[in-house]
Order: structure tokens, then sequence, then C-alpha cells
């Protein structure tokens, strides 16, 4: 990746002189764009068709193209301005200000589909491509079905805005047992098999007393979290391929040459705002995200995810994938 804006970090000083409330405004403008044009085109079985491949491996469809096109719109017009999306990558507009880490559609597959499942995520970063997870200073996550926004601003609060204008309040669950979580999780693109080994200890406990959920947005799912829908989600892929690298063929054969895991612009806002409602949020091995990359797809750049409403679940949930993990050990050392 270019690293024509590294070095800047000092630009990020500037946010706090009242930068920030703009540059807010504009990453809104982002959601409100991407949300006009995608949501005409949701379920319309052209809207599934694919046009190419993102730099992380991904397809991509054509309701991805209408969403890229918007998010380019809106930043040209704004200027001074790099974003670095799903499909594009990295893009500089002037001399920027910040970066916008952009996933256009989060859950293009349920966009195209017509579900609800699916959102537009923006996190604002300092202007350095160096820049990292624990410096988003905003979260912008838009519901493209509606009716909510999602605003985070680091140590500022959260707010959560319908189609109305009507003003709602975050509402984390009590849950702290797995036998009555309701969870989300993400498959695609991970081997299924392996996959099932380290989830099948919750996917078992929740059956009968809570759910088990795949919604297709890792987004959709962790603002879940927030209004109370669900009590946590969970993504061991990125851990499973450092825990056991020789599954890394398996998740490049089912990812068609990619390696299929969520990658930055798939969590950072998410986070942020998970974080800012008082929800906890980690790798799949329990450390900080704070340190990893915020600008960048593809080999290295792969993250797991467990964000959960309490401390306790997601201490629960943490010791349920460490078990998960050593029964892929154990079934990769058992002979077919």
């Amino acid at each position: 990746m270019n690293g024509a804006m590294s070095g800047s970090r000092d630009a990020a000083a500037a946010f706090a002189a009242g930068v920030l409330d703009e540059l807010e405004a504009t990453a809104v403008a982002v959601v409100e764009e991407i949300t006009r044009v995608v949501r005409p085109a949701m379920g319309v079985p052209g809207s599934r068709v694919g046009v190419g491949t993102a730099p992380g491996g991904d397809v991509t469809l054509a309701i991805d193209e209408l969403a890229e096109d918007a998010l380019d719109r809106v930043v040209r017009a704004a200027g001074d301005l790099a974003y670095y999306s799903e499909d594009r990558g990295l893009v500089q507009v002037g001399t920027p200000r910040a970066i916008f880490v952009v996933d256009p559609i989060d859950g293009t597959r349920p966009a195209a589909a017509g579900f609800e499942a699916c959102c537009a995520s923006v996190a604002i970063v300092p202007p350095d491509v160096d820049a990292t997870l624990g410096e988003v200073a905003v979260g912008v996550i838009g519901e493209l079905r509606g009716p909510a926004t999602y605003v985070a601003r680091a140590g500022r609060g959260l707010r959560i805005d319908d189609a109305a204008g009507s003003r709602r309040v975050a509402r984390l669950s009590s849950t702290v047992e797995l036998a009555s979580m309701f969870c989300g999780a993400s498959n695609r693109a991970r081997p299924h098999l392996a996959l099932a080994h380290v989830l099948a200890e919750m996917v078992d406990a929740s059956a009968m007393g809570g759910g088990f959920f795949e919604l297709g947005s890792a987004t959709y799912a962790m603002t879940r979290i927030v209004t109370g829908q669900l009590d946590a989600y969970v993504d061991p892929g990125q851990r499973m391929i450092q825990a056991c690298p020789e599954l890394e063929p398996e998740f490049r054969r089912v990812g068609l040459g990619a390696v299929g895991v969520n990658f930055p612009y798939d969590i950072a806002a998410a986070m942020l705002i998970v974080g800012t409602a008082g929800g906890v949020v980690s790798d799949a091995s329990g450390g900080s995200l704070a340190p990893r990359p915020a600008v960048g797809s593809g080999d290295g750049f792969g993250v797991s995810v467990i964000a959960a409403a309490s401390p306790l679940l997601h201490a629960r949930l943490l010791d349920s994938v460490d078990r998960g993990i050593e029964r892929v050990r154990a079934s990769l050392q058992t002979p077919p």
C-alpha cells in the first residue's frame, strides 16, 4: 500500500480544533448518500452480478459499485480527504485532513437479497496510512433498510437517530450465560468443518434457551449488541489461521484464493460504537484490537473479533473459543 500520507500523524491534532465536527457531518452524508442509492437496488436480481474483485479478495457485486460511487461523490465534494474502501482501496483527494475507513455495504449479500442485515460503515482516523484501530475518532453506521444511524465520538459518547429524527438509547443486555445468549457469528468464506469445531460448544449450548445467527454482516451484528437484540458477536477466523497455520490452504480454497476473514473496514466503526455503549470488544484471543492497522485489507490485515454486552459474557466466550481451537488442533492431528 502506498504510504504517501505516512508521517502526517501530527495532523491529528487538528481534530481537537473542531475539524471532527465537519468530518463527522461528512461521514453522515456518506452514509445517507449510500443509503439513497442502494435502497432501491436491494433485492433486485441484477444487484447480484459480479463485476470485479476487491483488494481483499472478495467478489465485488453490482450493488457494491453503486455504493462505492456514492462514497466517492461525497468525498470529492468535501475535498481534502482520503478514503480506504472495500472495493477501491486507498483513494486520495487533495491534501487529506483524515482517512475515512469505509465499508460502503457491510452485508453485500443480504443487501443484494433485499434483507435488512446490511449497513454502511465509516470510521475516521488521522491522515496516515499507518493509523491504527485505536485511533478511530468517529464511527458512523447507517442501517441501509433503516431506520437507525449510529454515531460515536471517541471520548464523547454515542447517539442513535432514527429516520423520524427521534433519539434512541443504547440497551445492552444483562445475559451472561452461553445457554441463554443470542449471538451473531461470521461463517462466510471460512472453512465450515473447522469453524464448526470452534463454535460447536456455544452453538449447542444456546440451541434451545438462546439463539445463534449468521446475519451476513459483522457491522449489523455488532450494532445489534447496542440495541439489545444480540448479546454478542464472534468471529474466530483470523485466530484459527494464527493458531493452526495448516488451515490456511483450506481458507484459500473456500475463498477462491483469498483468505476470507474480517478486515479493518468491517469493524472499525462498530468496535468504537460497541465500546462507547459500554460493551467489550477484543480479538478472538482476548487481545486489544487498538494496535491493529486501520487502513488496509488482504493478507496481513485480517482481524478476529469477540464482542459482548458485558465483561463476564466476553470472558466466557473467550474460554469457549479457546476450547474450540483445541478441538481444531485435535481434528488436524486425527488421520482421516
